[in-house]
Protein backbone atom coordinates (compact mmCIF):
# COMPACT_ATOMS: atom_id res chain seq x y z
CA UNK A 1 0.00 0.00 0.00
CA UNK A 2 1.38 3.42 -0.95
CA UNK A 3 1.54 6.37 1.45
CA UNK A 4 -1.37 7.93 -0.43
CA UNK A 5 -3.42 4.73 -0.10
CA UNK A 6 -2.68 4.65 3.64
CA UNK A 7 -3.80 8.25 4.03
CA UNK A 8 -7.01 7.54 2.13
CA UNK A 9 -7.67 4.52 4.36
CA UNK A 10 -7.11 6.54 7.55
CA UNK A 11 -9.33 9.41 6.46
CA UNK A 12 -11.93 6.97 5.17
CA UNK A 13 -12.47 5.91 8.78
CA UNK A 14 -13.98 9.37 9.35
CA UNK A 15 -16.70 8.73 6.77
CA UNK A 16 -19.08 7.67 9.53
CA UNK A 17 -20.82 10.77 11.00
CA UNK A 18 -20.78 9.44 14.59
CA UNK A 19 -17.09 8.69 14.28
CA UNK A 20 -16.44 12.20 12.98
CA UNK A 21 -18.28 13.76 15.93
CA UNK A 22 -16.37 11.61 18.39
CA UNK A 23 -13.04 12.47 16.81
CA UNK A 24 -13.82 16.20 16.82
CA UNK A 25 -14.86 16.05 20.46
CA UNK A 26 -11.74 14.19 21.62
CA UNK A 27 -9.40 16.23 19.42
CA UNK A 28 -10.74 19.55 20.68
CA UNK A 29 -10.86 18.60 24.38
CA UNK A 30 -7.82 19.46 26.54
CA UNK A 31 -6.53 16.36 28.26
CA UNK A 32 -8.03 12.90 27.93
CA UNK A 33 -11.64 11.82 27.37
CA UNK A 34 -13.36 8.72 28.78
CA UNK A 35 -15.99 6.66 27.00
CA UNK A 36 -18.87 7.91 29.14
CA UNK A 37 -18.02 11.57 28.56
CA UNK A 38 -17.52 11.04 24.83
CA UNK A 39 -20.82 9.19 24.49
CA UNK A 40 -22.69 11.93 26.35
CA UNK A 41 -21.04 14.67 24.29
CA UNK A 42 -22.20 13.27 20.94
CA UNK A 43 -25.48 11.76 22.13
CA UNK A 44 -24.88 8.03 21.60
CA UNK A 45 -24.73 4.98 23.85
CA UNK A 46 -21.52 4.11 25.71
CA UNK A 47 -21.13 0.83 23.78
CA UNK A 48 -21.49 2.57 20.41
CA UNK A 49 -19.03 5.27 21.45
CA UNK A 50 -16.54 2.62 22.61
CA UNK A 51 -16.79 0.81 19.26
CA UNK A 52 -16.13 3.95 17.21
CA UNK A 53 -13.42 5.27 19.53
CA UNK A 54 -11.50 2.02 19.22
CA UNK A 55 -11.84 2.18 15.41
CA UNK A 56 -10.26 5.64 15.54
CA UNK A 57 -7.43 4.20 17.65
CA UNK A 58 -6.88 1.40 15.11
CA UNK A 59 -6.64 4.03 12.36
CA UNK A 60 -4.00 5.98 14.27
CA UNK A 61 -6.21 9.02 14.79
CA UNK A 62 -6.52 8.63 18.57
CA UNK A 63 -4.24 7.28 21.30
CA UNK A 64 -5.19 5.42 24.47
CA UNK A 65 -4.10 5.48 28.10
CA UNK A 66 -5.49 3.83 31.23
CA UNK A 67 -6.03 5.64 34.53
CA UNK A 68 -8.27 5.33 37.59
CA UNK A 69 -10.50 8.39 37.49
CA UNK A 70 -11.19 8.14 41.24
CA UNK A 71 -7.54 8.80 41.99
CA UNK A 72 -7.51 5.88 44.44
CA UNK A 73 -5.15 2.90 44.29
CA UNK A 74 -5.09 -0.60 45.71
CA UNK A 75 -7.89 -3.12 46.35
CA UNK A 76 -11.38 -1.74 45.82
CA UNK A 77 -10.17 1.17 43.70
CA UNK A 78 -11.80 -0.29 40.60
CA UNK A 79 -10.45 -0.93 37.13
CA UNK A 80 -8.54 1.82 35.32
CA UNK A 81 -10.67 3.69 32.79
CA UNK A 82 -9.78 3.67 29.10
CA UNK A 83 -9.05 7.26 28.07
CA UNK A 84 -8.61 8.75 24.61
CA UNK A 85 -6.65 11.69 23.25
CA UNK A 86 -5.78 12.98 19.81
CA UNK A 87 -2.82 11.19 18.20
CA UNK A 88 0.25 13.26 17.38
CA UNK A 89 0.56 12.15 13.75
CA UNK A 90 -0.76 14.10 10.77
CA UNK A 91 -2.83 12.77 7.86
CA UNK A 92 -3.40 14.69 4.65
CA UNK A 93 -4.73 13.76 1.22
CA UNK A 94 -4.69 15.85 -1.94
CA UNK A 95 -6.37 14.81 -5.18
CA UNK A 96 -4.40 15.01 -7.40
CA UNK A 97 -1.28 14.78 -5.17
CA UNK A 98 0.29 18.10 -4.19
CA UNK A 99 3.44 18.94 -2.20
CA UNK A 100 2.72 22.19 -0.39
CA UNK A 101 4.67 20.99 2.65
CA UNK A 102 7.87 20.71 0.60
CA UNK A 103 7.32 24.19 -0.83
CA UNK A 104 6.67 25.53 2.67
CA UNK A 105 9.93 24.06 3.98
CA UNK A 106 11.94 25.54 1.11
CA UNK A 107 10.35 28.97 1.54
CA UNK A 108 10.92 28.90 5.30
CA UNK A 109 14.57 27.93 4.82
CA UNK A 110 15.13 30.81 2.38
CA UNK A 111 13.43 33.35 4.66
CA UNK A 112 15.39 32.14 7.69
CA UNK A 113 18.75 32.19 5.90
CA UNK A 114 18.05 35.65 4.47
CA UNK A 115 17.15 37.02 7.91
CA UNK A 116 13.72 38.18 6.76
CA UNK A 117 11.95 37.41 10.04
CA UNK A 118 10.67 40.97 10.50
CA UNK A 119 9.36 41.16 6.96
CA UNK A 120 7.54 37.84 7.39
CA UNK A 121 6.02 38.98 10.69
CA UNK A 122 4.87 42.26 9.14
CA UNK A 123 3.19 40.36 6.30
CA UNK A 124 1.57 37.94 8.76
CA UNK A 125 0.30 40.77 10.98
CA UNK A 126 -1.19 42.54 7.97
CA UNK A 127 -2.83 39.32 6.78
CA UNK A 128 -4.38 38.78 10.21
CA UNK A 129 -5.68 42.34 10.41
CA UNK A 130 -7.22 41.97 6.95
CA UNK A 131 -9.37 38.99 7.95
CA UNK A 132 -12.95 40.34 7.78
CA UNK A 133 -14.40 37.72 10.15
CA UNK A 134 -11.84 38.48 12.86
CA UNK A 135 -12.37 42.21 12.35
CA UNK A 136 -16.11 41.64 12.88
CA UNK A 137 -15.46 40.29 16.39
CA UNK A 138 -15.75 36.59 15.50
CA UNK A 139 -12.20 35.68 16.49
CA UNK A 140 -13.01 32.30 18.05
CA UNK A 141 -14.95 31.23 14.94
CA UNK A 142 -12.00 32.24 12.75
CA UNK A 143 -9.53 30.34 14.92
CA UNK A 144 -11.75 27.24 14.82
CA UNK A 145 -12.05 27.45 11.03
CA UNK A 146 -8.26 27.78 10.69
CA UNK A 147 -7.66 24.63 12.75
CA UNK A 148 -6.40 26.15 16.01
CA UNK A 149 -9.06 24.36 18.10
CA UNK A 150 -9.49 27.20 20.63
CA UNK A 151 -10.83 26.62 24.14
CA UNK A 152 -11.46 28.89 27.12
CA UNK A 153 -9.24 28.64 30.18
CA UNK A 154 -10.68 31.30 32.45
CA UNK A 155 -9.88 34.63 30.83
CA UNK A 156 -7.40 33.00 28.45
CA UNK A 157 -8.11 31.60 25.02
CA UNK A 158 -5.77 28.64 24.48
CA UNK A 159 -5.17 26.88 21.18
CA UNK A 160 -5.25 23.09 21.25
CA UNK A 161 -3.70 22.66 17.80
CA UNK A 162 -0.88 24.29 15.83
CA UNK A 163 -1.85 24.53 12.12
CA UNK A 164 1.85 24.97 11.27
CA UNK A 165 3.09 22.07 13.41
CA UNK A 166 5.50 20.45 10.92
CA UNK A 167 7.14 23.76 9.95
CA UNK A 168 7.21 24.96 13.57
CA UNK A 169 9.14 21.83 14.55
CA UNK A 170 11.74 22.50 11.85
CA UNK A 171 11.87 26.32 12.04
CA UNK A 172 10.53 27.15 15.54
CA UNK A 173 11.71 30.76 15.90
CA UNK A 174 10.68 31.73 12.38
CA UNK A 175 7.27 30.04 12.32
CA UNK A 176 6.27 30.79 15.91
CA UNK A 177 7.17 34.45 15.38
CA UNK A 178 5.06 34.49 12.22
CA UNK A 179 2.19 32.80 14.05
CA UNK A 180 2.30 35.31 16.91
CA UNK A 181 2.23 38.21 14.44
CA UNK A 182 -0.68 36.65 12.54
CA UNK A 183 -2.72 36.27 15.73
CA UNK A 184 -1.77 39.78 16.89
CA UNK A 185 -3.22 41.05 13.63
CA UNK A 186 -6.39 38.99 14.04
CA UNK A 187 -6.95 39.90 17.70
CA UNK A 188 -9.45 42.70 18.21
CA UNK A 189 -9.49 45.15 21.11
CA UNK A 190 -10.91 42.40 23.32
CA UNK A 191 -7.81 40.14 23.16
CA UNK A 192 -4.02 40.32 23.45
CA UNK A 193 -1.85 37.61 21.85
CA UNK A 194 1.35 36.45 23.55
CA UNK A 195 3.80 33.57 23.51
CA UNK A 196 2.33 31.11 26.01
CA UNK A 197 2.56 27.51 24.76
CA UNK A 198 -0.28 25.09 25.34
CA UNK A 199 1.15 21.59 26.03
CA UNK A 200 0.90 19.66 22.79
CA UNK A 201 -0.72 22.66 21.08
CA UNK A 202 0.00 26.15 19.78
CA UNK A 203 2.79 28.40 21.07
CA UNK A 204 0.45 31.39 21.37
CA UNK A 205 -2.48 32.14 23.68
CA UNK A 206 -4.81 35.11 23.82
CA UNK A 207 -5.70 36.89 27.04
CA UNK A 208 -8.90 38.85 27.44
CA UNK A 209 -8.35 42.55 28.04
CA UNK A 210 -10.06 44.14 31.04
Amino acid sequence: MTAEDSAFAVLGVLGDPVRRRLYRHVASTPGEVGRDAAAEAVGVSRSLAAHHLDKLVEAGLLEVSFRRLSGRAGPGAGRPAKLYRRAEGEHAVSVPPRSYDAAGRMLAEVVEKAGLDRELQAAARAAGAADPEAAAGRLEEVLEARGYQPFRDGGTLRLRNCPFHALADEFPALVCGMNLALLEGMADEEWTAAMDPCPGGCCVSLSKNN
